[in-house]
C-alpha cells in the first residue's frame, strides 16, 4: 500500500521508569533458566519505554508502561511470595511515583485524556501497566493475547496481573487480522489496520509471550519503523539471530526471520525494541523534519 498522504505527523518515545536484567536474559544462554536467575550478578539497565504517535485522528500509544505500584508496593501488587521472588531476581527497577504513565505524558506535552487509542504489543505488567490513566483510549490487544488473560487460571504466574489490567472503564477492543497482500507487510499475510488508514499496521510476532505484536509506522517522506515490543532487545540482535533467554525459542527465531524479510522488502525499515537504549535517537533520526 502506497501511503500518499501523512496522516502520522511524529512519533516520539517517553519512559516509565527504567529497570535491569541479566545479561542471560537479554542475550540468551546456554545455562538452565533456574540457574542464570537465582545465580547471576551481573545486570543491564534498560528503559521502560512507551511510543506516542501524533495521528492526524487522535493521539495514539504503543503500550503504556508500567505501574510504579508494581515496584513500590510489590507485596500488594505481587501476591505471590513465590512470584515476588522470581521477579526480584528477574528484575530490578529505578521507578518512581513521577514516573506513571499520566506524569510522563503530561511532561512531554500531552494530555492523558486525549489518548485515543493503545495497541498493546502484549500484557506484561511494564507494557501494561499505564491502562489506568488514559481512560478515554480504545485499547486494542490481540485475541491471544485476551485469551491468555482472561482464561488462563493464574496469568499473574506470567507476570500479566489481570486484576491490574482490567480496570474499571477500560475500553478492551480485540484486534481483527485480516488477509493483506501488502508489500510493504511480505511476509506477513494478516494484519490490523489501527486507524483505516493504513499508517498504523500490526502484524503477529509470536515467541515473546501470548498474543505479541509489532506494528508498522507508514509517514510521508520518511523512513517506516518498526515497532516490535518485546520480540527482542534490539535491532542488532535480531538481526544477528539471538534470541533472548525467555520465551519459546522456535516462535521467536520465526519472527525474527520474518522481520528480517519484510526489512530486504524495506532497506530503510528502522527496528525499534520497546527496552532498546537508543530508541530516542533512532527515532529522532526517522523524523519526518530530518528529512525535509
Amino acid at each position: 500500500m502506497s501511503i500518499n498522504a501523512a496522516p502520522v505527523r511524529s512519533v516520539r518515545v517517553i519512559t516509565t521508569g527504567s529497570g535491569s536484567l541479566h545479561p542471560e536474559h537479554m542475550y540468551g544462554s546456554r545455562k538452565p533458566t533456574l540457574w542464570w536467575v537465582a545465580r547471576s550478578k551481573e545486570w543491564i539497565n534498560i528503559p521502560l519505554n512507551v511510543f506516542v504517535i501524533e495521528h492526524d485522528d487522535g493521539l495514539v500509544l504503543f503500550d503504556t508502561g508500567m505501574d510504579p505500584a508494581a515496584a513500590i508496593d510489590q507485596v500488594d501488587y505481587w501476591p505471590s511470595r513465590i512470584g515476588r521472588w522470581f521477579l526480584d531476581h528477574i528484575f530490578r527497577f529505578d521507578i518512581g511515583p513521577d514516573d506513571r504513565l499520566a506524569t510522563q505524558l503530561a511532561a512531554a506535552g500531552y494530555r492523558p485524556e486525549d489518548v485515543t487509542v493503545a495497541v498493546m504489543s502484549h500484557l506484561h505488567f511494564d507494557h501494561a501497566g499505564g491502562v489506568g490513566d488514559i481512560p478515554n483510549a480504545e485499547l486494542h490487544v490481540a485475541p491471544d493475547a485476551w485469551d491468555h488473560l482472561i482464561r488462563t487460571p493464574h496469568p499473574e504466574r506470567d507476570y500479566v496481573p489481570r486484576e491490574r489490567i482490567l480496570v474499571p472503564g477500560a475500553r478492551w477492543k480485540l484486534m481483527e487480522f485480516e488477509p493483506t497482500d501488502d508489500p510493504d507487510l511480505a511476509p506477513f499475510t494478516e494484519a490490523h489496520d489501527v486507524m483505516g488508514d493504513g499508517s498504523l499496521m500490526v502484524v503477529k510476532t509470536p515467541g515473546h509471550i501470548a498474543g505479541a505484536v509489532s506494528m508498522l509506522i507508514r509517514r510521508a517522506d520518511a523512513p517506516p519503523v518498526l515497532l516490535v515490543g518485546d520480540l527482542t532487545y534490539s535491532e542488532e540482535l535480531l538481526m544477528r539471530d539471538q534470541v533472548a533467554g525467555t520465551g519459546d525459542r522456535g516462535a521467536l527465531l520465526r519472527s525474527f526471520a520474518a522481520v528480517r524479510a519484510m526489512k530486504a522488502n524495506l532497506p530503510d525499515l528502522v527496528v525499534v525494541a520497546s527496552h532498546d537504549t537508543t530508541a530516542s535517537e533512532k527515532l529522532d533520526a526517522t523524523s519526518v523534519s530530518a528529512f525535509e
